[in-house]
C-alpha cells in the first residue's frame, strides 16, 4: 500500500482539551436530540440502560457529532463499540507528544507540520484514525487489522466522513511485522499508536470481572480477537518493543494505550532494562471510572515537556527523569535575573539567544562547557567554538541554523521571582541537571 503524504490546506484548529470528567449527560442532550431521546426514556425508568447496545452506540456517536463534527459509526452487533473520553485522551496525549518534541522547540501545535501515524488493530470503529485526522488537518493515518470484517466496517466509517485519501487501510495477518513501513510506502512514521487486547485468555478476562467490586457499567460487544491475544497487553507491546530495537530512530514515538497500572509498570521496566530513558507516561483517566494507562518512547532525543512525559494520576516507579527544573530567585525582578540568565550564557561557548522581551531564551551546547576545567580552558585561549547562533521565530520561538550535534539545549523562561529550565533535547539528565546547577549558582551568587 503506497502511503506517502499528501498536500491539504492548513487550518487553524482550535486545540480541543482532554476530557477530564465524567460526561455530562443533561448537556449533552441540549446538543444532540438524538441523545435527548434517550434521557427522555430515562427519565421514565429513571436511570440510562447501559446495557442496551444501542444506548451505548448513541452516546458514542453523540459525543462524535458534537465534540469533533464526526459522522455516525456504522458498527455491527458483534464489534467493540468504542467509548470516546478515554480514546480521545489518548489521541490528545500523541499530539502533545509531537507538539512538545518537534525540532523548532516551539512546544505548540505547527498547523502546517505534516505527521504520518500507524493504528496497530484499527477495529471496525476506526475511531483513532477517524480522531486523529478530523483534528489535525495534515495527518494522515495508515490503520491494520488482521480481521477483514472489521476493516470493512472500517472503511466505511471513514469514508462516510469524507478522510479515505488521508486515512489509508490495509489487512494484516498475526505473524507479520507489526510496523510494516515498507508495505505502507514509507521510510518513517511520526508515531506508532495501539489499543491491543488486554487479556491473556477467556479465563483471565472472566477472573478480570469477577474481581471487580460492581459489574461494569455498560455492555461489552467486543469479539475474542478484540479482548484476548498471546500475552495480552503487555505480550503485544512487547512485539512493538522488540521490533522499535531494530527501526529504532524510523519512528519517532512508539505509544500504546495499556489497561492496567501493573502493565505500564512491566513495560517501563522493559524500557529501563534495554537503556531507553526518552519514554514518557500517562494515566488517561476521564471522570471518576474508567482509568486507561500510556506509554511512548523514543530514541530520538527530543524531550517531551514534563506535563506531558508524567500526564496524569501515576505512581513514581513509572515516572520518567524530569524534563524541568524551577529556580527560585525571591525578591528579584524579571529584569535583573533576565540579565543574569543572559550574562551566564554568554560566558560559555554554546548557541544562545535571549529575547529580553519576552524574558525568554535557548541555549544549546554540543558538551558540558560549564565545567571548571571547560571554563579554564576557555580562558586560557582554549575556545576553538564551532557552535553557531539560534535563531529565534518571529513568534519568539527557536531554530538551528545548521543540524551539528546537541548534546543539550534547554529553554529558560524568567517569571515571577522564579526561573524555570525546559530540558528540550539530549540524551544525558545528568547533563542536564549539571547544567541546572550551574545556572542556579551563577543567579544565587554574589556580585
Amino acid at each position: 500500500m503506497n502511503y506517502m503524504p499528501q498536500s491539504s490546506k492548513a487550518q487553524n484548529t482550535a486545540e480541543l482539551p482532554y476530557y477530564a470528567q465524567d460526561v455530562d449527560f443533561d448537556d449533552l442532550a441540549k446538543r444532540n436530540p438524538d441523545w435527548a431521546a434517550v434521557c427522555e426514556t430515562a427519565r421514565k425508568s429513571k436511570w440510562i440502560d447501559f446495557q442496551d447496545p444501542k444506548v451505548v452506540l448513541q452516546l458514542t456517536n453523540s459525543l462524535l457529532k458534537c465534540d469533533f463534527s464526526i459522522a455516525a459509526l456504522d458498527l455491527p452487533d458483534d464489534r467493540l463499540c468504542p467509548p470516546v473520553p478515554v480514546r480521545w485522551n489518548y489521541v490528545r496525549w500523541i499530539q502533545e507528544l509531537l507538539d512538545t518534541t518537534s525540532d523548532s522547540y516551539s512546544d505548540r501545535y505547527d498547523p502546517e507540520r505534516q505527521a504520518i501515524g500507524l493504528d496497530v488493530g484499527v477495529g471496525a470503529s476506526a475511531i483513532y484514525p477517524l480522531l486523529a485526522a478530523s483534528t489535525r488537518p495534515e495527518w494522515r493515518i495508515a490503520g491494520t487489522d488482521i480481521d477483514q470484517h472489521s476493516l470493512d466496517y472500517a472503511r466505511r466509517n471513514v469514508d462516510n466522513n469524507g478522510l479515505s485519501k488521508r486515512v489509508k487501510l490495509a489487512l494484516t495477518t498475526s505473524d507479520a511485522p507489526i510496523i510494516p513501513l515498507q508495505a505502507l510506502g514509507v521510510e518513517e512514521l511520526d508515531f506508532v499508536m495501539t489499543n491491543p487486547p488486554f487479556y491473556t485468555s477467556e479465563a483471565d478476562m472472566q477472573a478480570s470481572y469477577g474481581s471487580k467490586q460492581l459489574p461494569p457499567s455498560a455492555i461489552c460487544t467486543g469479539s475474542d480477537n478484540e479482548m484476548i491475544c498471546s500475552g495480552g497487553d503487555v505480550g503485544f507491546v512487547l512485539r512493538i518493543l522488540e521490533q522499535s530495537l531494530q527501526l529504532r530512530e524510523k519512528v519517532q514515538w512508539y505509544t500504546a494505550m495499556l489497561g492496567k497500572l501493573s502493565s505500564l509498570q512491566q513495560i517501563v521496566a522493559k524500557l529501563k532494562e534495554h537503556d531507553i530513558t526518552n519514554f514518557a507516561v500517562a494515566c488517561l483517566q476521564a471522570g471518576h471510572k474508567t482509568k486507561r494507562w500510556a506509554v511512548g518512547w523514543s530514541f530520538q532525543d527530543f524531550r517531551p515537556r514534563v506535563d506531558v512525559a508524567r500526564h496524569g494520576d501515576l505512581v513514581h516507579a513509572v515516572l520518567p527523569y524530569p524534563t524541568a527544573q524551577t529556580i527560585a530567585v525571591p525578591l528579584m525582578s524579571t529584569e535583573w535575573a533576565g540579565k543574569k540568565v543572559d550574562a551566564a550564557m554568554k560566558e560559555l561557548d554554546v548557541r544562545w539567544q535571549w529575547r529580553a522581551s519576552s524574558a525568554v531564551g535557548v541555549v544549546e551546547a554540543r558538551e558540558n562547557v560549564w565545567s571548571r576545567a571547560a571554563r579554564r580552558k576557555k580562558r586560557f585561549g582554549g575556545n576553538d567554538s564551532t557552535m553557531k547562533e539560534v535563531k529565534m521565530g518571529d513568534a519568539g520561538e527557536e531554530s538551528s541554523e545548521e543540524e551539528e550535534h546537541v548534546a543539550l539545549a534547554v529553554k529558560i523562561s524568567v517569571s515571577n521571582e522564579k526561573v524555570d529550565v525546559r530540558w528540550l533535547r539530549g540524551t544525558d539528565h545528568v547533563l542536564f541537571e549539571s547544567f541546572c546547577g550551574m545556572l542556579k549558582r551563577s543567579l544565587t551568587a554574589r556580585d
